[in-house]
């Protein structure tokens, strides 16, 4: 980790030292391995192992069903039937894929929480959340094309419902449409460039997660109290940090049996709980379902696309000042994209020079608002549209651009913190001290 001193792989044999000066991969993995960690983490710091699986879950499940996937209109439901019935293991393959993307969501959203509570977003950790929210992004391309693959009723409609909002782009939106689908309607081609991306985008995801684990290398973990770790020399940083390896390697992997543990038993006893009824009949482009609907963890951002009608005052302002060139299709569209973009723009939006919430009275109010707002959103986006959860999806919505856009410049005014450790020996003893001397 740059800047704080540690020992370092130093290559002993003849061989380590001909490998060492040629492929230095036996000191990229122990430097990882022994990277100086500060010694006060938390539980909520072991879902990076619980991510990591997900993706190489996701990768070689992936790679198996597409040995017996068919990507054609006419033949992809049968395939997804043959895979189930027919290939030796093929149901548990396709449900631990398919439920292993919800826990890769799952993951992801208790880990930028967690990062939006505790600030790791803030200096000099820009660039790792910056990293970490395009991951964010190709996970939810990744999973939208994976939806339409079973070639379902919700996949076929889903697709063109979330195709067609690219269509409401003023002046190239068709062009973009039409580009994307590969013809003017959700077809053959749209079905092979989808199952194409899909395949692919996990790959780039890999290479990505790399860049962000090389990002918070370089610049040092974050911890619960958002205190640096020392660096004046390898002593006092040996007092706030322990090696990852045994000590957090360890907790990650009781944790991550912990998580397995239940996600078993969802894929074993209920595979199909989050999943659509109606995903079980082969798509029908004459028959429309009476309730389009996205995976569960799309539903928010959904939510925030369909609370924006030509009903809303601030639609028809908007509108009325580009004389209509701005309808509420295209206004939805904006507010959906903004609504994960706002979030990669939070290190500038929060002026407060206290990183942790952990000493942010008035923030953690605020900060419990925007999950159970989350959750509303979540809620919602599920609901059949009617004047009530318009009426909620707005507020929340509200509320969600309002949190960043507002609420976190104004905090860092007017927000008195609480007393911050000066170290993270002294949080860790404070915690942890008393127990330890009392054992002994």
């Amino acid at each position: 980790m740059a800047g704080i001193p540690h020992d370092h792989y130093e290559p002993k044999s003849g061989f380590e030292k001909w490998l060492h000066s040629r492929l230095p991969v036996v000191s990229l993995v122990y430097d990882t391995l022994m990277i100086p960690t500060p010694k006060n983490l938390n539980w909520w710091w072991i879902w990076g192992i619980v991510l990591a699986f997900c993706l190489v879950l996701q990768i070689v499940t992936g790679i198996v069903l597409a040995m017996h996937y068919t990507p054609h209109v006419d033949k992809a439901f049968a395939s997804v039937e043959h895979i189930m019935r027919d290939v030796n293991g093929g149901h548990m393959l396709r449900y631990l894929h398919a439920n292993g993307a919800s826990m890769f969501f799952f993951a992801v959203y208790v880990h930028i929480f967690r990062g939006l509570f505790y600030g790791s977003y803030k200096a000099p950790r820009e660039v790792t959340w910056i990293v970490g929210m395009l991951i964010y992004l190709l996970m939810m391309a990744a999973g939208f094309m994976g939806y339409v693959l079973p070639w379902g009723q919700m996949s076929f409609w889903g697709a063109t419902v979330i195709t067609g909002l690219f269509g409401a782009i003023p002046g190239i939106g068709p062009s973009i449409q039409d580009w994307l689908l590969g013809g003017p309607a959700v077809d053959n081609a749209t079905l092979n460039r989808f199952f194409s991306l899909h395949y692919l985008l996990p790959f780039v995801i890999a290479a990505l997660v790399m860049v962000h684990v090389w990002a918070f290398h370089t610049s040092g973990n974050n911890n619960p109290t958002g205190v640096e770790v020392r660096r004046g020399s390898k002593a006092e940083a040996e007092k706030d940090t322990l090696p990852f390896w045994p000590y957090f390697v360890i907790k990650d992997l009781f944790a991550l049996v912990v998580v397995l543990v239940v996600f078993f038993a969802v894929v074993g006893f209920m595979p199909n709980f989050l999943g659509h009824p109606d995903n079980y009949i082969e798509a029908n482009a004459l028959a429309t379902p009476a309730h389009i609907v996205p995976e569960w963890y799309f539903l928010p951002f959904y939510a925030i696309l369909r609370a924006f009608t030509s009903d809303v005052w601030l639609v028809q302002i908007v509108q009325f000042v580009t004389f209509g060139i701005v309808d509420a299709k295209f206004f939805g569209v904006v507010a959906m994209f903004g609504a994960i973009a706002i979030m990669a723009l939070v290190p500038w939006l929060d002026t407060s020079l206290v990183r942790s919430g952990q000493y942010r009275p008035m923030f953690k109010w605020w900060y419990r608002l925007l999950i159970i707002d989350f959750v509303v959103l979540m809620w919602v986006g599920a609901q059949t549209p009617s004047e009530l959860s318009s009426w909620i999806s707005l507020i929340a919505t509200a509320y969600w651009f309002g949190y960043f856009l507002v609420v976190l410049p104004l905090l860092g005014v007017i927000e008195k913190p609480l007393p911050q450790p000066e170290t993270i020996e002294e949080d860790f003893n404070a915690h942890y001290g008393a127990k330890s001397n009392a054992a002994e």
